[in-house]
C-alpha cells in the first residue's frame, strides 16, 4: 500500500474528525476481473458480516465511486471500504489508562491488577473499557470499544483494544488461529524440575455457570508452554506462552501440574507475598491487519510483582 494512502487513513482517526475509518487498497493482477466482494474477503479478510453491513450502508467504492456487491475489479483499481458505526457509550472515568502502543487501527494498554476489563454485573463502572472511553472521548476519537483479548481481574498486563469491527474481526481470526504470540510472567508455588515443558491438557467447564475450569478430556484442547527463569527456596518464577486461549488456561494447567500460582485463591490458596495471583501478561506479536507488518510490544513487571521477585529472592 502506497505511503500517501496510509497517511490518509491515520489522519482520518487520529485526528477524530471524522465518525468513519476507511481501508484503502490497490487491485493487484491476482484480483483482475474478481469480484468486489470475494477481493475483500480474500485479500483484506473481511468477514460475512461485515462485509453484508457495508453492503447495507453502500461503503464500498472503487476509485471513489459507490459500487454493488459483485461489481468487477480490475488490475490497479483503488478500492475504499468505509466503516461508519455508532461510538461506545461507557461511562467515562478518568481512571489508570497505560497506553503502551497506538496506532490508527488498535490500542494497548498494560492493565493495573484489580482492575475488570469490561463492565459486568458486579462492577459496572471503574473497568478498563471505562478509561478507554474517557480517553477516546477526550481525543475526540468516535470509536467503538473492542476487546480482542481479556485479562482476569488480578491479572496485570497486556490488553488490545480495537477501534473498528474490521480490525477486531481481523486480530481475533489471529487469535483463533493461535497467530498471535502472547507470553506471560507467573510466579508458581513449589520448585519446578523441568527446566522447560509443553503441557497439553484440555480445559473443561463443568456446568455453565461455573467460575472455575478443571482440566478433563471433555473439556478444550489447551497447549501451555512454559520454561524456568529462576528457582527459589519454595517458588519458582516462569515465563508461559500460550498457544491456546482458554479461560484461566495458565492457571489451571499450572494447578494441574502442582504448582498453582502463588497468590490464587481459587485454584491454589491466599499468600502473605501478595494479595493476587503472580500473573503478568508481559509480551504480545501480532500482525497489523491493515499494514500487515508485524507489531510487538513488551510490559515490564509491575511493583507488586518486582516486590513478590525481591522477597522470594531473600527466602
Amino acid at each position: 500500500m502506497a505511503k500517501e494512502k496510509r497517511e490518509v487513513g491515520e489522519k482520518m482517526i487520529l485526528e477524530g474528525k471524522q465518525k468513519e475509518d476507511v481501508i484503502v487498497y490497490e487491485a493487484s493482477k491476482d484480483d483482475d476481473q474478481c469480484s468486489i466482494k470475494d477481493v475483500l474477503r480474500k485479500k483484506l479478510n473481511i468477514s460475512s458480516r461485515l462485509l453484508t453491513k457495508l453492503k447495507k450502508n453502500k461503503s464500498i467504492f472503487i476509485n471513489n465511486s459507490y459500487v454493488k456487491y459483485h461489481q468487477l475489479v480490475s488490475n490497479g483499481d483503488i478500492i475504499k471500504v468505509v466503516m461508519t458505526e455508532k461510538p461506545s457509550q461507557f461511562e467515562a472515568e478518568d481512571i489508570p489508562f497505560n497506553i503502551v502502543y497506538e496506532d490508527v487501527d488498535v490500542i494497548i494498554v498494560d492493565k493495573q491488577p484489580g482492575i475488570v476489563t469490561h463492565p459486568t454485573k458486579s462492577h459496572f463502572t471503574g473497568t478498563i473499557a471505562n478509561a478507554a472511553q474517557y480517553y477516546l472521548d477526550k481525543k475526540a476519537m468516535n470509536c467503538r470499544i473492542r476487546f480482542v483479548n481479556r485479562l482476569d481481574m488480578d491479572t496485570s498486563g497486556l490488553l488490545i483494544i480495537a477501534k473498528n469491527p474490521y480490525t477486531h474481526h481481523v486480530l481475533s481470526e489471529q487469535m483463533k488461529e493461535d497467530q498471535v504470540e502472547k507470553r506471560y510472567i507467573a510466579f508458581v508455588e513449589g520448585v519446578i524440575e523441568n527446566d522447560w515443558d509443553t503441557i497439553n491438557e484440555a480445559i473443561y467447564r463443568p456446568t455453565d455457570d461455573a467460575v472455575k475450569r478443571v482440566v478433563d478430556p471433555r473439556g478444550q484442547q489447551s497447549i501451555t508452554k512454559y520454561k524456568v527463569l529462576e528457582r527459589y527456596r519454595n517458588a519458582t518464577l516462569i515465563e508461559v506462552q500460550l498457544l491456546t486461549g482458554r479461560t484461566h488456561q495458565i492457571r489451571v494447567h499450572m494447578h494441574h501440574l502442582g504448582h498453582p500460582l502463588i497468590g490464587d485463591h481459587l485454584y491454589g490458596q491466599t499468600s502473605d507475598l501478595i494479595n493476587r495471583q503472580a500473573l503478568h501478561a508481559n509480551y504480545l506479536k501480532f500482525l497489523q491487519p491493515r499494514y500487515r507488518e508485524a507489531v510487538e510490544v513488551k510490559a515490564s513487571l509491575p511493583k507488586d510483582l518486582i516486590e513478590l521477585q525481591e522477597k522470594l529472592r531473600k527466602s
